[in-house]
């Protein structure tokens, strides 16, 4: 097969050029920046129909595998924001490979799709912006495609790995955190979590089988205290992890929620609910049967600087 992957540059669309190549697939790998291993520029955000079917052209199948940071406050009303970099790009882009006569699609998307279907009465897409563009994403992503491209979503949860200087975008605070002398503490409630490796893995056998289905992804179901404890052994520091009362958590989540109103602004997870989402288990069934650990030490190596932090 010959794949185009958007947001070849990432942690995980390189790590499926990866695969893909060690499988004997051809890839064309488009970013918005010139980065090594990209071999075609292009701001998919932007680009219009023509301009992705001239680049989707001799290709058998795509992989999106660009995101937006959910976290980050924005201005009141963040939806036509978060919809503009989350649904209309996909929408486009399997509109022009539906074009093209591509046979093949896959969505990076989000766990918490998954867990919208396995739990409605959480009303995470009416709760969560972010969470409604997820789900926007693969329904519209896939009426565009048509019933000749079968899309497979991905469900990613905390992903861990390294391509060259490129880390997930959550891992530098945690790991100045887990080296600091600041005490570690977590409440109840854990994640599922992948490797950025297992994630592509996933991937090319999706792509392979010409899967349009839902595909919750996982290597390991985490605790937050068991998380925070293997990352600080992984970079050299094994220390207690204390308790934080789940009261504590929800006050300090809801401050934040209200901090946020008064200035007039959002973020794709609304505080206000978040901590329905981090008291829980949000654990998926493992798909992949492989430790977690080699993943982790790539994220958090021993005996470095913490990402972003001067030597």
């Amino acid at each position: 097969m010959r794949i185009l992957v958007v947001g070849g540059s990432g942690l995980i669309g390189a790590h499926v050029v990866e695969v893909l190549r060690e499988r004997g697939h051809a890839t064309t790998s488009v970013a918005r920046t010139a980065q090594q291993g990209v071999d075609s520029l292009l701001d998919v955000g932007s680009a219009s129909t023509d301009d992705l079917r001239s680049l989707l052209a001799g290709h058998d199948g795509v992989v999106y595998a660009t995101r937006t940071d959910e976290q980050r406050p924005l201005p009141k009303p963040i939806y036509p924001q978060f919809r503009h970099e989350n649904v209309d790009p996909v929408v486009r882009l399997f509109t022009a490979a539906r074009a093209e006569g591509l046979t093949r699609g896959v969505i990076m998307g989000s766990y918490y799709t998954y867990f919208d279907r396995l739990h409605p009465q959480w009303r995470l897409g009416e709760r969560h912006t972010y969470i409604r563009c997820r789900l926007e994403q693969a329904s519209e992503g896939r009426a565009a495609a048509g019933p000749g491209l079968p899309v497979a979503v991905l469900e990613l949860p905390f992903v861990f790995g390294r391509v060259g200087d490129r880390l997930p975008n959550w891992a530098g605070p945690l790991d100045r955190w887990a080296r600091s002398r600041t005490p570690l503490v977590a409440p109840t409630g854990g994640s599922a979590v992948a490797s950025a490796r297992s994630v592509a893995e996933v991937a090319a056998d999706a792509l392979e089988q010409a899967s349009g289905a839902d595909i919750p992804v996982a290597d390991e179901n985490l605790t937050w205290h068991d998380m925070l404890a293997r990352i600080a052994e992984a970079v050299g520091r094994r220390r207690r992890v204390g308790r934080l009362p789940s009261g504590a958590a929800r006050t300090a989540l809801r401050l934040g929620g209200a901090s946020q109103a008064l200035g007039r602004k959002e973020s794709g997870i609304n505080p206000t609910y978040l901590a329905d989402l981090l008291l829980a288990e949000l654990f998926i069934e493992p798909t992949t049967g492989r430790a977690l650990d080699a993943a982790l030490r790539e994220t958090f190596p021993s005996g470095v600087d913490a990402p972003g932090t001067p030597s």
